[in-house]
């Protein structure tokens, strides 16, 4: 029996540092994270994790008075009312900025309680302990939390930047595979974007091998999360990256339509099996443009699928949307210039742009060539 592989400790650098550790049995890491001045801690959970949240929470109570805030699950967490619930029962236990919050879940629940940290008292710290892939590749690095609205996701939020980030990958053994396989949505998405040895590692692993202790998934992991370190470092806010690149804007490939999909679902459909969809989708648009070769279009479905993930859009099973209802609903993403949609798109590998205004005609047709509908 080989012994365990060390930690990996990726660090996360620029105004506010702090590190990103991959490994097993991580729990006990917290206390050098949240650091000794520390008194109470406010653990913010998802309500259905149950006992696995248990170590988290032993290894806190032996070194602070420890608040613990179960929370909805899923996006059913991101409210206002939620986020309001929290900030009444921090006040009740009387919290000041020199106390902390801890989130353990999901991205939902790294997006809210980080949120609630950045908002409570203008701002504590926080230390994000993902429990899925999703979240350790995406929601829980980077700085940016927030809570949905009726009008759209993720539309109300701040900036706030982790004291750390624990990604025990020893909490993905109970996670159910449909949500593994959901979170390589934005594994793959990365490869497309920026690191292209991603794909390369998908398309000659089996995606049976793509388990908890596999060495595989390790690496997707440690690479994704490489990924998003690289370009929050050099755009934290969103402002634009240096020499034409989109900067954090690329993060968002495939996710203008992958927010839609999500609203018009009520968020039934899963947020790494909307981002395949609209990955492959701009990937369409981009051919239209004439910028993205047709076999890049194909390595896409080829690449999201082999792990299982959608590829086409079917509104029979993924909330009965026409064209025109993610039409509406994509005006409403972040990325839009008043009534001018801006996409992320190729022109190759590791080569990404904007792409501001494409023709009604060119969205239309590239929704066909993803749409499973007729």
């Amino acid at each position: 029996m080989s012994a365990p592989r060390p930690d990996s400790v990726l660090a996360v650098r620029g105004a506010s540092p702090y590190d990103v550790v991959v490994g097993h049995g991580l729990s006990g890491r917290l206390p050098a994270l949240l650091g000794e001045s520390v008194e109470r801690v406010a653990v913010l959970y998802a309500g259905s994790l149950g006992e696995l949240a248990d170590p988290v929470v032993d290894a806190l109570v032996e070194h602070y008075d420890v608040l613990a805030l179960g929370l909805p699950d899923g996006e059913r967490a991101k409210t206002a009312p939620v986020a309001a619930d929290c900030w009444e029962a921090l006040g009740e236990a009387g919290f000041t900025r020199s106390d902390a919050v801890v989130t353990i879940g999901g991205g939902a629940t790294t997006d809210l309680g980080g949120f609630v940290a950045a908002t409570w008292l203008r701002g504590v710290r926080v230390v994000h302990v993902p429990t899925t892939l999703l979240a350790m590749v995406d929601a829980a690095v980077g700085g940016k939390t927030g809570i949905n609205t009726g009008a759209g996701k993720n539309l109300v939020g701040s900036f706030h930047e982790p004291a750390g980030v624990l990604c025990d990958l020893a909490l993905l053994e109970s996670l159910p595979r449909d949500e593994l396989v959901a979170g390589l949505g934005e594994v793959v998405k990365c490869g497309f974007v920026a690191d292209p040895a991603i794909l390369d590692v998908v398309e000659r692993t089996d995606p049976a091998a793509l388990t908890h202790d596999s060495a595989e998934l390790r690496e997707l992991v440690e690479r994704a999360i490489q990924v998003k370190i690289d370009v929050v470092v050099d755009d934290l806010k969103e402002t634009g990256g240096r020499d034409g690149h989109p900067g954090r804007e690329v993060l968002n490939y495939g996710h203008t339509l992958a927010h839609a999909i999500e609203r018009t679902s009520d968020y039934t459909v899963r947020h790494g099996e909307a981002v395949a969809i609209g990955c492959v989708y701009v990937a369409e648009l981009a051919a239209r443009a004439g910028s993205l070769a047709p076999e890049v279009v194909e390595r896409h479905r080829a690449a999201f699928g082999r792990v299982g993930l959608p590829t086409s859009y079917d509104p029979a099973s993924m909330g009965a949307a026409s064209f025109d209802d993610l039409h509406a609903a994509m005006k409403v993403d972040k990325k839009a210039r008043g009534s001018q949609l801006r996409f992320v798109v190729l022109d190759d590998l590791a080569a990404p742009r904007i792409l501001a205004g494409p023709g009604e005609d060119d969205l239309r047709a590239a929704y066909a060539a993803i749409s499973s509908a007729g």
